[in-house]
């Protein structure tokens, strides 16, 4: 497990419990990702229902599986999960517009949980910022 040293503003076991949920969230993205690149057919029609090509697909694919791992870096964790929150965005606008609204439950889920992620780990993320000013 990964040591983090808890801030004056937030309780360790916060941070713990962040962690854990931001490991089940790379787990979640990185699943997600693999019919993706395994060009699954019903990944493949679904993608295809809503006007997503089989390259768009895969990019998709790339961009969870990017998300993922930033989840799992201490310093990127934060922008990690504002990224992956803006994929969601995405992703529950498109399903909702497409032949099967109720899809979009598990994008929306995802979001509000990715949303807590950033707003937990936004100290990383201007700690981030400040560095690549510098």
């Amino acid at each position: 497990m990964i040591a983090v040293p808890a801030t004056r503003s937030t309780p360790r076991w916060a941070h713990v419990a962040t962690w854990v949920l931001q490991v089940g969230l790379a787990a979640m993205y990185l699943m997600s990702a693999v019919p993706k690149f395994l060009a699954d057919p019903a990944a493949v029609a679904g993608f295809a229902a809503i006007g997503v090509d089989p390259t768009g697909m895969v990019v998709i694919g790339v961009l969870e599986v990017l998300g993922a791992v930033g989840l799992l870096v201490g310093r990127l964790c934060g922008v990690a999960a504002v990224a992956l929150a803006a994929l969601m965005v995405g992703a529950v606008l498109f399903t909702v517009a497409g032949p099967d609204p109720a899809g979009a439950v598990l994008p929306a889920v995802l979001l509000v949980l990715d949303a807590l992620v950033a707003w937990v780990r936004r100290d990383r993320t201007v700690e981030l910022l400040r560095a690549m000013r510098r």
